[in-house]
């Protein structure tokens, strides 16, 4: 069974790439939205033409890059969603309540300084991580039932 594992939320470091590297020889796929900040801001208005009013040029991205989110997030069966440190991602928490809603598996991995903050998203998780190394030994469990040595 290929296990289909979305990663949402922060851009700005590696933590995709350590669950990805740490998820070698598992039977796992994995998808993202984008993670090119330019690209994901500018789909719209390169695909369907430009927008004088930054309104429209934001809103013409955003609903292009849903239609990519909405799609992947259905597809998976798992959905890792990150908050960073440095930024605060309001479209992870969306990610994450759409996920939910959806029933999806939901992994929710953020630094111990946000529990308070994300309480309510937490609570709608199936499980909680502060690591990614923690999220590829969930990964592991799931589809092997071993447990870390």
């Amino acid at each position: 069974m290929t296990l289909k594992v979305y990663l949402s939320g922060e851009i700005h470091t590696d933590w995709r790439e350590q669950i990805i590297d740490g998820a070698e020889g598992l039977d796992v796929s994995f998808s993202s939205p984008n993670t090119d900040h330019d690209s994901s801001d500018d789909c719209g208005v390169a695909i369907l033409g430009a927008e004088p009013n930054k309104f429209w040029h934001d809103h013409k991205g955003a609903k292009l890059n849903a239609v990519r989110t909405r799609t992947l997030i259905g597809e998976a069966d798992v959905v890792v969603v990150r908050f960073g440190e440095k930024y605060k991602q309001w479209n992870a928490a969306f990610d994450a309540g759409y996920a939910a809603a959806l029933g999806k598996s939901l992994i929710v991995l953020h630094p111990a300084e946000h529990q308070h903050a994300l309480k309510e998203v937490d609570a709608a998780a199936l499980a909680v991580a502060e690591e990614p190394s923690q999220v590829v030994e969930m990964l592991r469990y799931v589809l092997t039932g071993a447990l870390p040595k």
